[in-house]
């Protein structure tokens, strides 16, 4: 098994690099952290590069199912802790490459849009509830939050790697593959004319959430098939954007 010692090795600073979106998409990899995300991507046949352990995590390596022990690297708590995204770190992390883009189609019969949504946490939650509702895919725009940012990939708890994602591409070409699909667009507001939530029940089509500020952006808004809101009895002025979108897609699920 292969030992670094020191954090400034040149090996070890490429993979710090990982932490930032720049770092990532110039090196078409990403950083997971802890044995149940390293498990997971194991099952769903992530292309894994690098296993990386801790010093005192190296008794536990039979925890993980499925390594390929020549893709284990030990490393010094200095240098490890130098990689850790997380404040207790469980010990253990990988370098997974990301996906080649591929041409995408709109095939199946749901699919969640999120339009600039900003937040990791929120981002990996709406992922991670569109899994869990049986959503045929999400779709990101350019102004979402990058699909490999660390809190994104924890919060969905690998769901991204469950269900086709789309991320990156301007709203004029995610707008064009809708059209080829012929489903059509819901999207969430607090607007006059919008309908209650109950109207999803049992519909195809893209659902567009949006920005936890601003909303959906006009350009979604005036191409929506129709516009949907959730009605609310209480005083708040509106829910957070997960919370929201947790509503409306099992609502649209139901049969």
């Amino acid at each position: 098994m292969e030992w670094i010692q020191s954090k400034n090795n040149d090996r070890v600073k490429g993979w710090r690099k990982l932490q930032t979106a720049k770092g990532r998409k110039q090196a078409g990899a990403y950083l997971i952290e802890g044995p149940h995300l390293i498990q997971e991507a194991l099952k769903t046949s992530q292309v894994m590069e690098w296993l990386l352990i801790r010093e005192d995590w190296v008794d536990k390596l039979g925890l993980i199912e499925g390594i390929d022990e020549d893709r284990v690297i030990q490393l010094a708590k200095e240098a490890f802790d130098s990689l850790a995204m997380t404040q207790q770190s469980q010990g253990i992390m990988a370098v997974l490459q990301i996906p080649a883009t591929c041409h995408f189609s709109l095939k199946g019969d749901r699919y969640l849009l999120c339009d600039g949504v900003q937040d990791p946490g929120n981002l990996g939650t709406l992922i991670r509830t569109a899994d869990a509702a049986g959503l045929s895919g999400v779709v990101l725009n350019q102004g979402c939050v990058d699909l490999y940012n660390d809190k994104v990939i924890r919060s969905s708890q690998g769901s991204l790697w469950h269900l086709p994602i789309l991320q990156g591409w301007r709203n004029d070409q995610i707008l064009e593959v809708i059209r080829e699909s012929q489903l059509p667009i819901y999207a969430s507001a607090l607007h006059r004319q919008a309908q209650s939530y109950q109207y999803l029940t049992g519909k195809k089509g893209v659902l567009v959430v949006g920005n936890e500020g601003q909303g959906v952006s006009e350009t979604f808004l005036q191409r929506a098939t129709e516009k949907v809101y959730i009605p609310m009895p209480g005083q708040a002025e509106s829910l957070n954007v997960a919370v929201a979108s947790g509503i409306l897609m099992f609502e649209w699920v139901k049969a």
